[in-house]
């Protein structure tokens, strides 16, 4: 081939040279060969170059990179951010200590990698195309309302007969543990997250009861929670261990078969080495834990995405009443984000809050009518912290929640958490979305009386309002002119060339005493219980005071520049530490309090254009209506 064209080339370059002879004869040319070229022996050199290079020439493959081990230690992880991340970095330390311990301290959740190999190893084991029609039957949302295929995680999975249910318990507990469980880990985990931060931490949990435990969502996300080393980002989550864990027992109360056969397969994947905590499943409390002394602060009674599926008030009363006889110190509830999971926590939390009254006035009473006897102060004061009753998150106050109006509920306060899908989530729902969030309602509950609230506001400024104070400063004391001799060399200095304002300000995130104050007054710090309205020149900020009302609080640019931008970087959720220069405004809801002052409580206004009716439907609907009449006209005559 190589030959061949060299032969195109030469006969190219020879066409010019060739002489052509015409004649009248009637016989025909008979072309002549070519004749060999005389070429100088650069032009030789060269095309032999050319013909080595086309021989030697091979197609040469990307070479593929390994992929590299890194250690998991913070300071190589941060070495690999970038620079645009650390920028992000950067604008976090802006905020003031008190509005960073407000804040939330992530914004996704990540499922550890135990839970993931566990329920692949599920998935491996059961019918994926039928996996898929039982996710989308129980868990799909196929309303009118929600026309995008938009899933839920609410199970109310109803059959006509027990032999029916049978057949689909195995089948459901798979779907539930695919399509649900990842989303309650995730919507658990933020809550006992924000537990932690508000509590300290030597808060630890030993003890856990888990009432409609499910697939077991509790027990995942208490062991991955409550650890002896705290990691300091979320990224980290996916690498805790259940062997770090400070749960030592795990009690699941649930009646549903299928699904704690599915949570039972799940946990018994787990050495003995890497999952030290001892797990059991009842169908209802043992009277021994009913009977228990309410002194074990490191015993939790939680229940999650279960109060509102009961199908009477009774039965949520005797649930909820058998958290509180079960002796632990600790209570969190969580449901979902709607009217009828609000409604079911707001329930929970009135009553537990009127048992924890209850004692508190019983042990006034006893106190009165008691004798003078000689008794240990130090045991009737540890007997007398843990009685009564509080609200550690996400309420500022004690009292009647402004939004719970019994049956007729329009507002609900609730909260957002963002789930990073793994591969098996998005593979059974058929979906690309790399992410999915999870809305939810929730109480927690802690025995004994509220702390007491404190005069002092510390932690207020930040890297923001130091830079605002060392510019103030250099405005108020300006440089003098100083004279100066042309034949010296003259310095910034001494010319009165002020040098770019740089302050370097460190977070005190290692001051005991400033967290210590800081938890003392967040109780009492209200919570946006709406997403903030963000304008050009003030924040809008709706949200629940310790005064039990919801007020609406207005952040203007004169307020300063630390308010202003911790109002700015503020999201739904939060604990604002700031107080409003302006005096706030009560909102209030029309079903409870009429029509009147606050009736926008919690509208935002719609930038959109109501949509109109097209005039013609009304010309239509006139023409048949004369259509009708011409005809019964014409049938009477």
């Amino acid at each position: 081939m190589l030959q061949a064209s060299r032969q195109r080339i030469f006969a190219i370059a020879a066409r010019p040279a060739i002489a052509h002879t015409f004649s009248s004869s009637s016989t025909s040319h008979v072309p002549r060969p070519n004749a060999p070229l005389e070429l100088d022996s650069s032009m030789q050199a060269l095309l032999q170059d050319v013909d080595i290079s086309l021989l030697n020439y091979k197609t040469r493959l990307p070479q593929k990179r390994e992929l590299e081990v890194l250690p998991m230690d913070r300071d190589a992880i941060t070495d690999l951010v970038s620079a645009d991340d650390e920028v992000e970095f950067e604008d976090l330390s802006k905020k003031s200590p008190a509005a960073l311990f407000g804040s939330q301290d992530f914004r996704s959740v990540t499922l550890p990698t135990q839970l993931q190999s566990s329920i692949n190893v599920l998935i491996a084991e059961a019918d994926r195309p039928q996996l898929h029609a039982d996710a989308k039957r129980l868990f799909a949302n196929d309303s009118e309302k929600n026309k995008d295929g938009t899933w839920d995680t609410q199970y109310s999975a109803r059959y006509r007969s027990r032999e029916q249910a049978g057949r689909h318990s195995e089948r459901d507990g798979t779907a539930f543990a695919t399509i649900a469980l990842p989303a309650h880990y995730s919507a658990i985990y933020s809550v006992f997250s924000h537990l932690k931060k508000r509590m300290g931490p030597n808060f630890e949990i030993e003890h856990v009861i888990d009432w409609g435990a499910g697939t077991g969502s509790g027990f995942w996300a208490s062991g991955y929670s409550f650890q002896k080393v705290n990691p300091d980002d979320a990224c980290e989550n996916e690498y805790l261990e259940l062997a770090n864990s400070t749960v030592k027992s795990y009690m699941a109360i649930e009646r549903r078969l299928g699904l704690v056969s599915i949570g039972k397969r799940l946990m018994k994947r787990l050495d003995v080495e890497i999952n030290p905590i001892n797990f059991a499943w009842k169908k209802s409390l043992p009277e021994a834990h009913a009977n228990a002394v309410l002194d074990d602060k490191k015993m939790l009674a939680m229940s999650a995405f279960m109060l509102a599926s009961l199908p009477t008030p009774l039965d949520r009363k005797k649930m909820v009443n058998e958290m509180w006889e079960s002796g632990a110190h600790t209570l969190v509830i969580i449901d979902h984000n709607t009217k009828a999971g609000f409604e079911a926590v707001a329930e929970a939390r009135e009553y537990l809050l009127k048992m924890g009254r209850k004692e508190l006035e019983v042990t006034e009473e006893s106190t009165d009518l008691e004798s003078p006897e000689p008794k240990d102060q130090a045991a009737e004061l540890k007997a007398r912290s843990t009685r009564g009753s509080h609200v550690v998150a996400p309420c500022p106050h004690d009292g009647a929640c402004p939004l719970y109006v019994p049956g007729a509920i329009r507002l609900v306060c609730g909260f957002s958490q963002r789930l990073q899908r793994p591969p098996f989530v998005r593979k059974t729902k058929h979906s690309g979305l790399g992410h999915e969030d999870i809305e939810y309602s929730y109480v927690v509950i802690r025995r004994g009386t509220r702390p007491t609230r404190t005069d002092s506001k510390v932690g207020r400024v930040g890297l923001v309002g130091e830079t605002e104070k060392a510019r103030e400063n250099e405005r108020q004391h300006p440089r003098e002119l100083v004279w100066h001799d042309e034949h010296e060399a003259l310095s910034p200095q001494a010319a009165g060339i002020a040098e770019p304002t740089s302050v370097t300000y460190k977070r005190p995130q290692t001051d005991e005493d400033l967290e210590i104050a800081l938890r003392q007054e967040a109780y009492y710090w209200p919570r946006l219980v709406f997403a903030p309205l963000k304008k050009s020149g003030h924040i809008i900020l709706d949200s629940c005071t310790a005064e039990g009302k919801i007020m609406r609080m207005t952040i203007p640019k004169s307020q300063g520049k630390q308010p202003f931008y911790d109002a700015r970087k503020s999201s739904w959720g939060d604990l604002f530490p700031h107080e409003s220069k302006n005096r706030p405004q009560e909102r209030c809801d029309t079903v409870a309090y009429g029509s009147g002052k606050g009736y926008d409580i919690g509208k935002r206004k719609s930038t959109r254009k109501p949509k109109q009716r097209a005039a013609y439907d009304d010309i239509a609907a006139d023409i048949k209506e004369k259509r009708k009449d011409k005809r019964k006209q014409s049938k009477m005559t």
